[in-house]
């Protein structure tokens, strides 16, 4: 009996244990090693800029000394028009002030723009089609008396990443270049039991959609394709593997092995005193 009774408290140990969530799975930036089982990643960090997709909306602002040519593009008159359309987007959730001041990509990679019309910038970041604007707007407004040159500035409006799995949301990129961490940051970092070491991202590559699995614990992760987060990334992040429950600190170790000790005994204690009725009725003993 007292070999059955050490079993069954090692065991009941041993399950306890097996829950815990160490520093090793939780812990970002750690050095790969084999020991770790933290895997490296080749040096293939290149960023590059966003193109430009079908239903991204485009703001465009035009500078000129002419004030004509800023009424005429911008809607309003002088630097106090651009700073009042861009707060009103940003305090604006809704649809209707994105629309009223931005470009819609259509289905053919065009905007259509005063007095130009269709401009196709499929494809292109944001620095090549303000070049590719520069160059259509001068060429049209120089044949104008008085002409001045103008200077225009493009931004991609409600760029965003989304998360799913154990948390859930899309959060804005607020920035040319978001890091992972940085991500992490803007949505509160990851729960205790969220499985860093399986990571996926779904991302739009040259019109094709990928899956990409990294592991969000290695260090070599700064200098991979992976560090950057893109506009309409998804992020999928799952749960351990059968993480029911789990121990997250020393305290907490401690009185769930404790308790599970005590459930031990009291389970032991309960089955000991069966077998040992059951025997007395063989041996023809009855308990008092």
């Amino acid at each position: 009996m007292k070999q059955y009774k050490t079993i069954l408290l090692l065991g009941l140990v041993v399950l306890a244990l097996a829950s815990c969530v160490t520093s090793k799975k939780v812990n970002y930036l750690q050095e790969p090693t084999k020991h770790n089982k933290i895997p490296t990643y080749a040096d293939t960090l290149d960023y590059e800029e966003y193109k430009l997709k079908v239903g991204d909306r485009l703001y465009i602002y035009v500078y000129s000394l002419d004030q004509n040519i800023m009424r005429m593009y911008n809607a309003g008159s002088g630097s106090n028009s651009k700073s009042q359309m861009q707060q009103q987007m940003q305090n604006n959730s809704g649809r209707t002030t994105n629309e009223l001041y931005s470009y819609l990509i259509d289905k053919e990679g065009n905007i259509d723009f005063p007095t130009i019309g269709k401009v196709n910038v499929l494809g292109l970041t944001t620095r090549e089609t303000k070049h590719l604007m520069e160059e259509q707007l001068s060429s049209l407004l120089k044949e104008i008396p008085g002409y001045s040159t103008i200077s225009v500035e493009v931004m991609v409006l409600q760029r965003t990443f989304s998360l799913i799995g154990v948390h859930s949301g899309r959060y804005p990129i607020q920035k040319e270049k978001l890091t992972i961490f940085e991500a992490l940051a803007e949505m509160g970092n990851l729960k205790t039991f969220s499985d860093r070491s399986r990571v996926k991202i779904v991302r739009e590559i040259d019109g094709q959609t990928v899956i990409k699995t990294f592991d969000l614990r290695s260090k070599d992760i700064i200098n991979s394709e992976f560090y950057y987060v893109q506009p309409n990334d998804i992020i999928y992040v799952r749960e351990l593997t059968g993480k029911t429950f789990g121990i997250t600190s020393a305290a907490a170790g401690v009185a769930v092995v404790s308790a599970t000790i005590s459930f031990g005994v009291f389970v032991y204690t309960i089955v000991a005193t069966g077998i040992k009725h059951v025997n007395n009725k063989k041996n023809g003993v009855y308990d008092k």
